[in-house]
């Protein structure tokens, strides 16, 4: 069946949300620390993620589209035990990757507004601002500005990925080593890298509680088709923006002989200096404008996805239908608190919080992922929505992936400790 452009309007929204949530940290920081340090190598890595991580965030959108739920209602329909799990999950991660996130926003945010302010109490402004909107503003603010945040940054990276294959490799300094990568530093970071490529996919819940919102917002319940266009689209287009960061680290800063940064500020002007190094100086706040809105949108939607999923999770266990907004504005609260606190320890340690914070959401996958293909196949999934056949080997295949890998990398910290 054909999609119509009125439905498929009031369709879109989540799927740009969920783009909003990847092109972050994995991305500005992640994506372009692998092509910096490992050039070329770390290609396969991200790919492979993307395409083994896919079909459990696709899972959680069919299930929203069967059922009109979101997939939270589901584990709780389950099995207590599985919300109860999901719950302790969310709890566990939420103040390590929102400190995260908000970490690097903060180091962009302080290049933006030169006020002699450290990363903490940047991040502190950033945190009041974004509780601020998401108390007042509710899902539509969101939902409409996020539309449009981020299309400089878009449009800017294609430009300079561009530029920098026309003008070619930097040169590498005399005497340049590549750094190794089987050994328990490379395979640390390797799983990192992949923790949030495109991201946690325990953040799959997110998708579907956007699409139930969604539904509610314009009283429209979309086709499957619509549904999928949607969140692939969002899905696409943070796959291929996170080769273009690693494309324009390993074209621009591999073997350069200079180190990011572990200073949020000064990753921050690093990144930024990155574009301007192909696309020219002229271009300095149009670049860091577009990395900071981008950073901005994603900090916002995890502090509202964590928010929704623990507010939904909390209601279900209450089972009681009144309207659960006090428990989202108290739990955003005690995040942003949390979050602050996590951030304000440190300050001058970066790589080491996204790192953790990467591989943690990587260890997770695995149990997620799982607990996501047994939702889309039970009874009130109907046959129509239950994914065909190649979806559901790659699922099985992805389950191996992301399995062995959490063992290599038990393994690997095993190793570093001993």
């Amino acid at each position: 069946m054909t999609m119509k452009f009125n439905e498929l309007k009031k369709t879109l929204g989540p799927g740009i949300l969920f783009a909003s949530t990847c092109i972050g940290v994995s991305h500005l920081v992640q994506s372009t620390r692998a092509g910096a340090d490992y050039g070329f190598l770390l290609v396969g890595a991200v790919i492979l993620a993307n395409i083994f991580k896919y079909p459990f965030f696709e899972f959680a959108s069919r299930y929203t589209s069967a059922t009109g739920k979101s997939i939270i209602d589901g584990y709780y329909k389950k099995s207590k035990w599985i919300l109860v799990g999901y719950l302790v999950i969310t709890i566990f991660s939420m103040f390590i990757v929102s400190a995260a996130v908000t970490f690097v926003t903060a180091g962009l945010f302080s290049n933006l507004f030169h006020f002699n302010l450290d990363t903490a109490q940047w991040a502190g402004i950033l945190l009041a601002i974004c509780i601020l909107l998401l108390i007042v503003g509710k899902f539509k603010l969101l939902d409409s500005t996020l539309k449009i945040v981020g299309m400089f940054l878009l449009l800017s990276t294609i430009i300079a990925v561009v530029s920098s294959l026309v003008k070619g490799r930097v040169p590498q300094v005399e005497n340049f080593v590549a750094p190794e990568l089987l050994n328990t530093k490379g395979i640390l970071f390797l799983i990192a890298l992949m923790g949030w490529m495109p991201t946690a996919v325990d953040m799959s819940t997110w998708t579907s509680l956007w699409t139930e919102e969604r539904i509610k917002q314009t009283n429209y319940h979309p086709t499957l088709k619509e549904t999928l266009f949607d969140f692939k689209l969002g899905y696409f287009a943070s796959a291929i923006l996170a080769v273009c960061f690693l494309t324009l680290g390993a074209m621009i800063l591999y073997g350069n002989g200079v180190a990011l940064s572990n200073s949020a500020p000064t990753f921050a002007n690093q990144l930024i200096t990155m574009f301007t190094s192909v696309i020219g100086d002229w271009s300095y706040f149009i670049i860091l404008i577009a990395a900071f809105s981008t950073m901005f949108s994603t900090t916002i939607t995890v502090i509202d996805g964590y928010c929704r999923g623990a507010a939904r999770s909390i209601k279900l266990f209450r089972n009681k239908s009144d309207d659960s907004r006090t428990i989202y504005i108290v739990t955003a609260i005690v995040l942003s608190l949390g979050t602050y606190m996590i951030i304000s320890q440190y300050l001058n340690n970066l790589k080491s919080l996204v790192d953790f914070a990467t591989a943690l959401s990587f260890i997770i996958a695995p149990l997620a992922g799982w607990v996501n293909y047994k939702m889309v196949f039970t009874e009130e999934i109907p046959l129509s929505h239950q994914p065909k056949k190649w979806l559901k080997s790659l699922a099985k295949a992805g389950l191996v992936f992301m399995s062995v890998f959490t063992v290599i990398y038990f393994y690997a910290l095993f190793a570093e400790k001993f």
